[in-house]
C-alpha cells in the first residue's frame, strides 16, 4: 500500500516503497510489456549475465518503476522503466556509478538529470525486427573473429577516434563485415546476444568514410541481422532521429520503429556518492518495518 503523506497546508510528500530484485522470475514480468524498448535489459536476465546486474523496483501511486545497473557486455549502463516519480526514488538511493550508459524514455529525463549529467542530448529511435519482416540485403559479409582486431580497430579508428576492442569481445559477439580492396571497409556487430532470453541487440555499425554510398553498411546489418533471428525472435537496433538515411537502410531490412528515447553516457552528480548513502539509511529505518526501504519525495 503507497501513501500521500501530510508536508504543510500546501505540500504533500510521496511515499515509494523501494526494494531490490534478486530473481529473474520477478523481473521477467516487469518487461514483457515493451521488449523492444527493454532488449537489453532482458538480455540481462541471461543466466551467463545476471550475476553482473542489481535490479531495483519501486511502487508509488502512479504504479511501479524498474531500474536496472549492469556491468557486462562493453561497460556499466543504466536502464529504467515505468512510473518516472518512481525511478527518481530508486536513484535518490541507488544512482550507481559515476560513470554508466544510460537508456530512458523521454518522460524519464527529468528525473534522471536531478542526479546525473547527460552528454548527449539527441532523441533516438528503437527499431525491431522479426523474421516475419525481415528481408535480406544482397552482398557479401563475412563473419568477423578475435583474429580479426587488428582489422577492426583499425576500421574503427578511420575518422581519427581511439578504438580498442578486445578480441573476446568480437569473439563473444556476432560481427559480420564488408572486404574491399584487400581490406575491412564495413562492419556491423551487436551489443549483446542472449539466445536463452530471445533478444539481441544490434549496434557499432560503421563503414570507412572513402566506402559510403555503396549500401556496404546494409549488407553488414543484413548478414548480422539473419545471424542473429536463427536464435533470437525480436532483434532491436537503436539510430538518431533525423538520420534519414540510416533509418530508409534498416526500414528496407524489415526493422520497424517502436520508440523514441535517449541513450547517452550518464556522469553522476554526487561525486562521492555520500548523500545517496545517507539517503539509503534514512529510508531503510523509515521501512524497517516491511523489510523496505520507504522514500518520501
Amino acid at each position: 500500500m503507497t501513501a500521500t503523506l501530510s508536508r504543510g497546508r500546501d505540500e504533500t510528500q510521496t511515499a515509494y516503497k523501494v526494494q531490490r530484485l534478486t530473481n529473474p522470475d520477478e523481473i521477467r514480468p516487469l518487461l514483457e510489456s515493451d521488449r523492444a524498448y527493454a532488449a537489453y535489459a532482458i538480455a540481462q536476465l541471461d543466466p551467463q549475465l545476471f550475476d553482473e546486474s542489481e535490479w531495483y523496483t519501486a511502487t508509488g501511486p502512479e504504479g511501479q518503476a524498474l531500474a536496472l545497473h549492469s556491468r557486462s557486455g562493453l561497460g556499466r549502463a543504466l536502464f529504467v522503466s515505468g512510473d518516472p516519480g518512481g525511478i527518481g526514488a530508486i536513484l535518490s538511493l541507488h544512482p550507481g556509478p559515476r560513470f554508466s550508459f544510460g537508456s530512458l524514455r523521454l518522460e524519464h529525463r527529468r528525473h534522471i538529470e536531478k542526479y546525473f549529467v547527460f552528454t548527449r542530448h539527441h532523441t533516438m529511435l528503437r527499431m525491431s525486427i522479426t523474421s516475419a519482416t525481415f528481408k535480406s540485403a544482397e552482398g557479401a559479409a563475412v563473419r568477423l573473429h578475435g583474429g580479426d582486431l587488428p582489422a577492426v580497430n583499425r576500421l574503427y579508428s578511420s575518422e581519427g577516434g581511439p578504438a580498442s576492442y578486445s578480441a573476446s569481445h568480437i569473439e563473444d559477439a556476432v560481427y559480420y563485415g564488408v572486404m574491399m580492396d584487400g581490406a575491412l571497409v564495413s562492419i556491423a556487430g551487436t551489443h549483446v546476444v542472449s539466445p536463452t532470453e530471445g533478444v539481441a541487440v544490434v549496434g557499432n555499425v560503421f563503414t570507412h568514410p572513402r566506402y559510403r554510398g555503396l549500401g556496404l553498411s546494409t549488407t553488414a546489418t543484413s548478414a548480422v541481422t539473419s545471424d542473429l533471428l536463427e536464435r533470437c525472435p525480436l532483434v532491436v537496433l537503436t539510430v538518431e532521429e533525423g538520420n534519414d538515411p540510416a533509418v530508409r537502410i534498416y526500414e528496407r531490412l524489415g526493422y520497424q520503429t517502436r520508440c523514441k528515447l535517449h541513450e547517452t553516457p550518464l556522469i553522476r552528480k554526487e561525486p562521492l556518492g555520500v548523500l545517496s548513502l545517507s539517503r539509503r539509511l534514512i529510508a531503510a529505518w523509515r521501512g524497517r518495518a516491511e523489510g523496505k526501504k520507504l522514500v518520501l519525495r
